[in-house]
């Protein structure tokens, strides 16, 4: 949360078990952000430019791209927003089951924030869930956004 405000987190991701696990892991780590799903590409477009159904969508704070999608694929979702100067402040994470280095590659050639794969362990999932929110929410300050501390310092 920054202002106090929860912040809008897209995820983008076509396996149900991942997603299960991603809003598990929102909810045990007690993180008050909005977690929006999308499960392909060209929905995550529709999202980030709210159009059709998502007509009324939130503009992102935060993107969790999964790269192996279909209808697009997240490479192709990944160039269309960091090639759009409206949406390529919006911060990106690749959270994705390929360790492959020419994936990884990509990726950052296509201004990834990040490149992060996903752990098989549940425990290890959650922790990766976590220190995300941790990064992107508590240290790192987002466009629009400020810091949101309290008098310890903490979120």
């Amino acid at each position: 949360m920054t202002n106090g405000k929860p912040i809008e987190v897209l995820l983008v991701e076509d396996d149900p078990g991942d997603e299960l696990i991603t809003r598990e892991a929102f909810e045990d780590n007690k993180i008050r952000n909005n977690l929006h799903v999308v499960r392909d590409g060209l929905e995550a477009l529709d999202f980030v430019y709210r159009r059709g159904a998502h007509e009324g969508a939130p503009r992102p704070d935060l993107i969790l791209l999964d790269l192996n999608l279909p209808k697009y694929d997240g490479r192709q979702v990944l160039e269309q927003i960091k090639g759009d100067p409206a949406l390529r402040s919006i911060p990106v994470v690749v959270l994705t089951t390929s360790s492959a280095e020419e994936d990884i590659l990509r990726s950052y050639e296509l201004f990834a924030n990040a490149y992060v794969s996903k752990p098989v362990d549940l425990d290890r999932f959650m922790a990766v869930i976590r220190q995300i929110d941790d990064f992107f929410v508590t240290v790192v300050r987002l466009p629009g956004r400020a810091p949101s501390l309290g008098d310890d310092g903490r979120r």
